[in-house]
C-alpha cells in the first residue's frame, strides 16, 4: 500500500492529527485524493519542541490577517544570538545578513513592500522590496526560521516546550523522523513510499536521510518552500560536496523540489545544482505560484494541481 510520511516546517502547529488533516484536505483542493487513492499517510511532528501550547487549526497559523500566529514577545528576543562560539556566530550572522529582518523598514512596521520586476528582467533576484509581507510579520518569520536552522544544525541544548526537560535539538528531532518511517515502513510495506517536507522539515529530512544510517529507505522524495538552497545550511551539513550531495542510498528514484519565486524561506529556491549525483543534477526544481502576500502557506502549496501531479507520479498511482 503506497504511503507519504510528511513533515512540517518552521512556527508553531496545530496538533499532530488535526495538521495532517489539513494537509490531506489541502492535497483534494489540488486535485488528489490520497485517501480514496489508497494512500495512507502520516506526520512526523515536532513543533511541541519549540511551543508549549499547539495552534488552533483554521485560525492565524499560516494567515498573514492574523499575523501567521506570531506573537509580540516573539519578535523581541535575539538573546541567543549572543555570545555564541566563533563558528557558531559566524553562521548566525551571515544567515541574519541574508535574512535581513534587522534591516529598517522604508515606512514603519506596516509597509508592504512593492511587487517585483517581471521574470527575467535584470532585477529578477529576490530583494528586500520584493518579498510583499507587512514587515513586522516577514521580521519575526525569518526570527523564527534562523533560530529553527541554528538550533537544528548545531544540535544545541533546548528546554522541550512542554516538559522543561533539556534536549539536543537535532538528536531529539531526527530520531522523531527516523522512527516515524521506521514505523511506516513496517505497516506499508510493498507500496511506494514517499516522504513530503515542507519549511524547515526539509533541512530536517534531508539530514535524515542523508546522514542518519538507521534512516529506512524511501522510494520518492519531495521537498516544498524549502531553505536548502542557502549556503549557509547545506555548507553546514556534514562533509557537504554539492556533487554527491543527493541522498541516494535513501532515495531510490526522484527528488522533486516545489517552489514560489516569493517564497521568502525558500529564499534560493532551485536545489538541483547544490545537490547532484554523481556530478550530474538530478533534482526536478519546480516552479508554482501560489496566491496572496504568504507565499509559503504549506496549504497554498499543496493546493497547487502541479505539486499533485509529481506527487501522485512518485505514490505510481
Amino acid at each position: 500500500m503506497p504511503h507519504v510520511t510528511f513533515i512540517h516546517g518552521i512556527a508553531n502547529k496545530p496538533p499532530k492529527e488535526k495538521l495532517l488533516e489539513d494537509w490531506n484536505d489541502s492535497l483534494i483542493d489540488g486535485g488528489l485524493d490520497l485517501v480514496s487513492s489508497g494512500v495512507t499517510t502520516s506526520m512526523v511532528h515536532w513543533a511541541d519542541v519549540m511551543y508549549p501550547e499547539p495552534e488552533e487549526s483554521g485560525g492565524g497559523y499560516e494567515s498573514v490577517d492574523a499575523g501567521l500566529g506570531t506573537e509580540s514577545s516573539d519578535d523581541d528576543d535575539m538573546e541567543w544570538a549572543t555570545d555564541l562560539p566563533p563558528d557558531e556566530q559566524a553562521f548566525v550572522n551571515s544567515l541574519r545578513e541574508r535574512l535581513r529582518f534587522d534591516k529598517d523598514s522604508p515606512d514603519g512596521d506596516e509597509f508592504v513592500p512593492p511587487a517585483p520586476p517581471e521574470p527575467g528582467s535584470a532585477e529578477e533576484a529576490i530583494a528586500f522590496e520584493a518579498v510583499p509581507l507587512p514587515w513586522f510579520i516577514k521580521r519575526r518569520v525569518m526570527k523564527r526560521l534562523l533560530k529553527d536552522v541554528y538550533y537544528y544544525l548545531f544540535n544545541k541544548d533546548f528546554p522541550h516546550a512542554t516538559d522543561g526537560n533539556v534536549i539536543k535539538v537535532q538528536d531529539y528531532i531526527r530520531d522523531l523522523f527516523v522512527k516515524q518511517l521506521q514505523e511506516d515502513a513496517r505497516q506499508n510495506s510493498g507500496g511506494a513510499h514517499v516522504v513530503v517536507s515542507h519549511s524547515m522539515g526539509t533541512v530536517i529530512s534531508y539530514d535524515c536521510l542523508k546522514y542518519v544510517d538507521d534512516c529506512p529507505p524511501v522510494t520518492g522524495y519531495m521537498t516544498v518552500g524549502s531553505p536548502l538552497g542557502l549556503s549557509e545550511v547545506h555548507d553546514n551539513f556534514p562533509g557537504y560536496d554539492k556533487r554527491d550531495a543527493f541522498p541516494g542510498t535513501k532515495v531510490a528514484s526522484s527528488w522533486i523540489n516545489v517552489y514560489d519565486r516569493l517564497d521568502p524561506v525558500a529564499f534560493d529556491s532551485r536545489l538541483a545544482n547544490d545537490y547532484q549525483k554523481s556530478g550530474e543534477k538530478a533534482i526536478h526544481d519546480q516552479k508554482v505560484r501560489n496566491e496572496g502576500a504568504w507565499r509559503h502557506s504549506s496549504w497554498k502549496y499543496f493546493g497547487q494541481e502541479t505539486l499533485c501531479n509529481h506527487l501522485r507520479t512518485l505514490l505510481d498511482l
